[in-house]
């Protein structure tokens, strides 16, 4: 293709010409390969549509483009690396980029979470770091720890560990019959009667932490390895912490020796206006899962970050030999390690992590000037993550928040919706002006969606 033809806008049907092929993750297939939305380039703030159209990102692409799109100096790493070296077998040998990543990791993580085992996506971030938990607790001679508590609403990703301690019903309802058996669920924290129209933390709610007393005494501490939960739940509808909940969790877990995961996949690298949601709540977990923002999207990669005395564990009491029989044949990837580093560089060179919490009252101004427009029921808001929740219409539940989402790309700005909730996470690099934008448009849609 010449220079020439980048720059024309790309009709679809001719990129494209046959849709039917592929089979699209998380998407009706059969609607939209009836009526395709295709994006072409992304630059900065914006995606390129197949016609020419120029949509305002509103959603940081799935959560993880957090410095904006294409930026010249993670593209140059990967480019330069991809001539050095495009790949190194991750097994019994290594190369100096995923160390160097590991290390900077280490510096940025809260204290006393400081080794690193990398994967290629916040799936497999989750489905190893409970395999970390079963091998630790091995080591430690308690192998009768195998119980995992996640949370309902929650989203782990989709590995069958994921699955199975995720608790997004729809997710897991083709597969319940093979998922892992020795899983229980705490209740989630959305209460719409006690904490409608939050602005940041709720008030109410520290009390749902309760219930993980109540499943430590329905199956005893000692067959518990571990929690797991998001801080901030986002693909179900961003569902906030209330003040205190995330507290009493860690506090519990620690009386009855239980290893506390969160699951930073979303929450890490700055959409909170902390590098970390542990920083942001000043709770710190045992392990965290991140990915998305570790390479701004350019390359796939995830990793389970973890306390040293977990690492010591797994690898002192193991004989001589391989410790932990796990990985992924990209594990540490040269081309996505050289994509981290460039990343982890933009975030301070540029101060995004603090641009994002020096916007975050802007942010949540504009969120909560929805409130009263038809149909709106809950608007919730933290760091540069909004939720704005719908009445859902009598016997189609989802259609309202998905006809909103395609209003919204219709009218230029890219969001995400998830049933009846639109969300909403940009670029940290978004400007005032184009946070204006996001929720004229937002409140233009609603306002047409009946």
């Amino acid at each position: 293709m010449t220079s020439s033809t980048l720059d024309a806008p790309i009709n679809a049907t001719e990129t494209h010409p046959s849709l039917e092929e592929l089979w699209m993750p998380f998407t009706a297939n059969r609607a939209f390969k009836r009526a395709p939305r295709m994006l072409v380039a992304a630059k900065d703030m914006h995606y390129t549509t197949a016609d020419g159209r120029q949509v305002l990102d509103g959603t940081a692409g799935l959560w993880c483009v957090n410095a904006g799109h294409c930026r010249d100096s993670i593209t140059a790493a990967i480019r330069d690396q991809a001539s050095i070296m495009d790949y190194a077998p991750p097994f019994q040998m290594g190369h100096p980029l995923a160390f160097e990543l590991a290390q900077e990791l280490a510096r940025m993580l809260p204290e006393g979470i400081d080794h690193v085992f990398f994967g290629n996506s916040g799936s497999e971030a989750v489905d190893t770091a409970l395999k970390i938990a079963l091998a630790y607790w091995q080591s430690k001679g308690q192998p009768e720890r195998v119980r995992f508590i996640g949370r309902a609403r929650g989203y782990h990703g989709v590995g069958f560990g994921g699955t199975s301690v995720g608790g997004i019903e729809a997710n897991r309802k083709q597969f319940a019959a093979q998922l892992l058996p020795a899983v229980d669920h705490m209740p989630h924290t959305h209460d719409l009667s006690r904490n409608a129209y939050s602005r940041g933390q709720p008030t109410h709610g520290a009390d749902f932490a309760d219930s993980l007393d109540a499943l430590i005494e329905k199956h005893g501490a000692q067959t518990i390895a571990a929690v797991i939960l998001e801080p901030v739940a986002g693909s179900t509808g961003v569902l906030i912490p209330p003040t205190g909940y995330l507290e009493k969790i860690r506090a519990t877990c620690d009386k009855h020796g239980i290893l506390l995961i969160f699951d930073e996949v979303i929450t890490g690298f700055g959409r909170l206006g902390a590098a970390f949601a542990a920083d942001k709540f000043n709770v710190i977990p045992d392990m965290m899962t991140i990915a998305k923002g570790i390479t701004n999207a350019t390359v796939p990669m995830g990793a389970v970050c973890a306390r040293h005395e977990i690492y010591d564990t797994v690898v002192n009491e193991a004989p001589a030999g391989i410790e932990l029989f796990h990985g992924y044949t990209y594990s540490g990837h040269p081309l996505a390690a050289a994509a981290g580093l460039a990343t982890l560089e933009v975030y301070r060179s540029e101060g995004l992590f603090e641009r994002a919490a020096s916007l975050e009252n802007y942010w949540a101004d504009a969120v909560h000037s929805l409130r009263g427009l038809p149909h709106v029921i809950d608007l919730r808001n933290i760091g540069l993550v909004a939720g704005i929740e719908l009445e859902a219409r009598p016997g189609a539940p989802g259609t309202r928040g998905f006809a909103t989402f395609l209003k919204c790309f219709e009218l230029g700005v890219m969001v995400r919706s998830t049933a009846d909730t639109i969300a909403l996470s940009p670029p940290l690099i978004v400007e005032k002006a184009q946070i204006d934008q996001m929720f004229e448009t937002v409140s233009q849609a609603v306002r047409s969606v009946d």
